[in-house]
């Protein structure tokens, strides 16, 4: 710049306009280079592996991946808060789960890693005895003697067993799938009374969160977390949260006072975008952060992946999404109420309550909290599927006056009103679209591995992506370590996963083929219903 001015100072008066107003674009054009570099700087963030989601399964596959070697990551969560659906709230003075909510599949042949986490951080749970629940029904006339729901009791026993016996025979001999409702016709019965309907429901809604019409004999029939990992279960019910069983698992991670303050965690970060090769990953971000990797997991939900919340460049190829399309994102509602005072039956024996109803799945479930919050005068029912997209779109007070019917049903018409109700919208949230995995009617573990499979360097985990334990969050712990000690494999060995399936066209394509044949059929249709009435015009005529 000083050679400049003193070249400027020795010319002529024009000479010196012409160099001004080259010192100042050249000024300009310095300081605007400069600025574009300081925000792209900024906005670039180049790191191994990006994992999207900070639930059980991102969690896990940054623990495996630390462990691994892979420290230079980045973990893009859409919330706030860690763990994903695992999600306590504050309702009446206390903390309740809207989320996950029991450690299912315990003193098996194998071990579960959600009780051994739960174990380490002192978690505060109890046994769930659920064999009492059919002792326990009530129906519009209130309480139901066991004598009298007795022979339904042992027909839905007999009914489970034969379901479960012609699942295992069904796996073993490799014959096609078929729905939990046909192999009930099998056996000879569909349950279709009040009290029969909802110890069906008991049986496999409570479970699978959808009815056996939906729901897949193979996959679900015997159940591998019962089968495999054990037949107890535990309700938790922790002031700190049933996510506290993840921070073993994320110690990797720098936290101080209890939040957390590592910077490769990005909470309230939504993806909207993500490039894929086989040579990296690049995802873009609702703040404008891009971030590229040479590996991304992504973790969100399947029903985030049926959702267009994320756009996918290339897009996702036929066969990936025809696997993402037949699996079933199932919403399980838990409905939380106060009341002045306990006006149900307490004690040992009377945590599960059953309500037969006419309609199938109308609040069939309860549940007091007497036990794990003595004093609070707290009971949630449970509803799922359609109910639960129902329950959804309405406003807490009508819900409530719905409630307050079936109560007063069961316990009489002097009960008190609620005084506070609170329920989770999963189904309705954009970073979730629903709650936990079915594995639906027809699907076989060919498509499953499809779901599993990924594409380029972008891999796919989850709860869904656990072939045994979907719908789980052991099934995310696994899911999650599983994929991650793929990407080690593909960035340390350079043995990338990859997947040559049936359709190897994009979506887009498949489509477009599908409409142009559409097109044709009714061209070729509409061309000949033309011949044939300009023929019979002409024989009119004639």
């Amino acid at each position: 710049m000083i050679l400049l001015a003193t070249k400027v100072s020795k010319s002529s008066n024009s000479d010196r306009l012409e160099m001004a107003h080259a010192y100042v674009f050249v000024l300009l054009v310095i300081v605007a280079s400069t600025c574009l570099q300081e925000v792209h700087a900024g906005d670039i963030i180049t790191t191994d592996v990006v994992i999207i989601g900070a639930g059980a399964a991102g969690i896990t596959a940054g623990k495996t991946l630390t462990e691994g070697g892979i420290t230079d990551l980045v973990i893009l969560e859409a919330t706030g808060k860690v763990g994903g659906r695992i999600r306590n709230a504050d309702f009446a003075g206390v903390k309740v789960e809207l989320g996950a909510n029991w450690i299912e599949g315990v003193n098996g042949q194998k071990e579960n890693p959600v009780y051994r986490l739960a174990s380490e951080v002192n978690l505060k749970f109890s046994y769930s005895f659920y064999d009492n629940c059919t002792e326990n029904i009530y129906d519009h006339t209130g309480y139901l003697d066991p004598e009298v729901v007795a022979p339904a009791v042992e027909l839905a026993e007999q009914s489970f067993d034969f379901v479960v016996a012609l699942g295992t025979n069904f796996t073993e001999e490799n014959v096609e799938d078929i729905s939990i409702l046909t192999a009930q016709r099998f056996f000879g019965h569909v349950p279709s009374t009040p009290v029969e309907m909802v110890i069906d429901s008991f049986n496999y809604d409570f479970t699978c969160a959808e009815p056996p019409r939906v729901t897949s004999l193979k996959n679900s029939e015997p159940l591998p977390t019962d089968s495999i990992l054990g037949p107890d279960s535990f309700f938790v019910a922790d002031p700190r949260g049933y996510a506290t069983v993840l921070e073993p698992l994320a110690q990797y991670l720098n936290s101080a006072n209890g939040l957390w303050t590592d910077p490769r965690l990005k909470l309230n970060t939504v993806v909207t975008k993500i490039e894929y090769s086989t040579e990296g990953v690049t995802v873009y971000t609702e703040d404008g952060t891009i971030y590229k990797a040479k590996a991304a997991i992504l973790t969100v939900s399947i029903g985030v992946l049926q959702s267009d919340l994320i756009d996918f460049s290339p897009d996702l190829p036929f066969w990936k999404l025809s696997a993402i399309y037949q699996f079933n994102m199932a919403i399980y509602t838990k409905i939380f109420l106060k009341f002045p005072r306990t006006f149900w039956p307490t004690g040992p024996g009377t945590e599960y309550i059953l309500y037969a109803d006419e309609m199938r799945g109308y609040f069939p479930f309860w549940q007091h909290l007497d036990n794990e919050f003595p004093g609070e005068n707290l009971i949630f029912t449970t509803v799922t599927d359609d109910e639960s997209r129902r329950i959804e779109q309405m406003p807490e007070n009508e819900t409530l006056a719905e409630i307050m019917v079936v109560l007063r049903k069961m316990f009489g018409q002097d009960i008190p009103n609620a005084t506070d109700i609170l329920y989770p919208r999963w189904w309705q949230d954009k970073f979730f679209r629903g709650t936990f995995s079915n594995w639906p009617i027809g699907v076989s573990s060919y498509e499953y591995k499809q779901l599993q499979a990924p594409v380029g360097r972008l891999y796919f985990s989850g709860e869904h992506c656990s072939e045994q334990y979907n719908g789980y969050v052991h099934g995310a712990i696994f899911a999650g370590d599983e994929t991650a000690h793929e990407v080690l494999k593909c960035l340390q060995e350079n043995d990338c996963n990859t997947i040559i399936p049936r359709g190897l066209k994009p979506a887009k394509e498949v489509c477009r083929a599908a409409i142009h044949h559409t097109q044709d059929f009714w061209s070729k249709k509409v061309t000949g219903l033309k011949q044939a009435l300009h023929n019979r015009c002409s024989a009119c005529e004639s």
